[in-house]
């Protein structure tokens, strides 16, 4: 076995637990209709989280050619794929006992955490290209990373329902393009 199919398992088994946060979430969605009060945005985001997660699994493909792994280097992708499990564990809330559930509530109590997750995650992709790699991002991937720390400091900092709302859209098609351009296919 190379060394990075065995690294591989460990950063596998912390996705597929975001993936199963935000299925889980999915479920308590389904099963709590009734005593819910639903705030798209969340359930948007919870969508995005779950795209976030397998677009990295697919990105890390990309890790298989590197040999000489160092602590640090895991250390760093291990650390991103944390941050994908965090930012899907506060996505949705746990759907426990037979009280009503309330959506924007939920996303605005944990905006700030969400948001600033978002941040992280932005600033260890950046430090994984350069310590993994050697190399900043593609001048592309760098001007995306951008674009989405910069939405995330500010949906951190503000309150705004409407600013929200837009942001949310704008992420949509943010993500939607970061993908299309850049990681359509397994390389």
């Amino acid at each position: 076995m190379d060394a990075f199919s065995y690294l591989s398992v460990l950063l596998s088994i912390i996705l597929g637990l975001a993936i199963t946060q935000v299925l889980k979430g999915f479920r308590g969605l389904m099963q709590s209709r009734s005593r819910l009060r639903l705030y798209w945005p969340t359930v948007v985001w919870s969508i995005l989280v779950l795209v976030i997660a397998v677009q990295s699994w697919w990105a890390m493909f990309d890790l298989r050619d590197h040999h000489d792994w160092t602590f640090l280097e895991f250390s760093i992708v291990l650390t991103q794929t944390i941050v994908v499990y965090l930012l899907a564990a506060l996505v949705l809330p746990d759907f426990f006992g037979d009280a009503g559930f309330d959506l924007r509530a939920h996303y605005y109590d944990h905006h700030r955490w969400f948001f600033a997750l978002l941040v992280a995650l932005i600033g260890v992709s950046i430090v994984k290209s350069r310590v993994v790699y050697g190399e900043w991002p593609h001048p592309l991937n760098f001007a995306y990373h951008l674009v989405f720390a910069t939405t995330g400091l500010v949906c951190a900092c503000t309150r705004n329902a409407r600013f929200h709302e837009v942001m949310t859209v704008v992420a949509v098609v943010s993500i939607g393009s970061y993908i299309a351009l850049l990681f359509t296919y397994l390389t």
